[in-house]
């Protein structure tokens, strides 16, 4: 082994409970001295790797589209679900056809959940809101007509939003597209996938083994995580029974089709296609 295979390799991993089952399983199974978990939301982890603080890790879908010339997504991995995800939502007073010139507040914490909901209301309920970003669960929601809240903020507001509507989004584009949605990827930066391939190789494997893992012990780690919300174990089973973390071919097909509605608009450049994927294990 020479020395650029003994650097340490920083792994990002988003600390929201959609992806309880592959992080429960890291942190009880996984010890090495060489990998460093770096815990923080969407958001965060899309700066830490575009600017080179961790190596790799889950980042939003959209992260991956803006900067494809930086990354790889790892096979096999993702945040997705195929109908409702039960953790995006759009609240609101009015139905989306009505939204039109409607205040609206985006959360910061997702560039994807994002990109996903200007889609929805503007290419498929063709109306244009005037959107603003902040933190959703501070917000006066007085001022706004609708907002968008993603992962533990968008649970916590199930049970207390006074709004009328909860559209999932998730659901929407499914009915829309026929297709699942990729919320997020799980990106290796270029150079570390060059430099560092056959430790690539062994951290890619330990997440897989930690998803399968995670899918079939979902009822223990309901337990562990449920008190973060807090809800109850019964309600977050239902909810991470509907999160998925495979990248099947159906899911690749609905990540191209989501960066096909964001290169036609502007937002991600045209060689975020075709997906370049490291899959050197198999």
């Amino acid at each position: 082994m020479n020395n650029s295979d003994k650097k340490s390799a920083r792994i990002g991993m988003v600390n929201y409970i959609n992806v309880a089952p592959i992080h429960e399983r890291w942190r009880a199974t996984v010890s090495r001295d060489d990998w460093q978990l770096v815990e923080a939301p969407p958001a965060v982890l899309n700066d830490k790797l575009a600017s080179g603080q961790v190596d790799l890790g889950f980042v939003s879908s959209f992260e991956y589209g803006v900067h494809p010339e930086k990354y790889k997504i790892l096979s096999g991995l993702s945040i997705s679900a195929n109908g409702p995800v039960g953790s995006v939502f759009l609240f609101s007073h009015l139905p989306m056809d009505q939204l039109d010139g409607a205040p609206i507040l985006l959360s910061s914490h997702s560039q994807t959940s994002v990109s996903l909901v200007k889609i929805i209301l503007e290419e498929f309920f063709k109306v244009q809101p005037v959107y603003q970003t902040g933190d959703v669960l501070k917000a006066d929601k007085k001022e706004f007509m609708a907002l968008l809240a993603i992962g533990d903020d968008a649970l916590r507001l199930v049970d207390t939003s006074t709004y009328l509507y909860q559209f999932d989004l998730g659901d929407i584009w499914k009915r829309e597209t026929g297709l699942p949605f990729v919320f997020a990827v799980c990106a290796v930066r270029e150079e570390f996938c060059e430099q560092h391939g056959e430790m690539l190789i062994e951290i890619h494997r330990e997440l897989l083994r930690c998803r399968d893992e995670g899918k079939d012990e979902l009822k223990s780690i309901c337990a562990l995580s449920a008190p973060r919300i807090p809800m109850t174990e019964k309600r977050c089973y239902e909810y991470l029974s509907a999160i998925e973390h495979d990248l099947s071919g159906p899911k690749r097909k609905a990540l191209e089709t989501f960066f096909n509605f964001l290169i036609k608009r502007g937002d991600i450049p045209g060689n975020a296609l075709p997906l370049k994927i490291f899959s050197n294990l198999y």
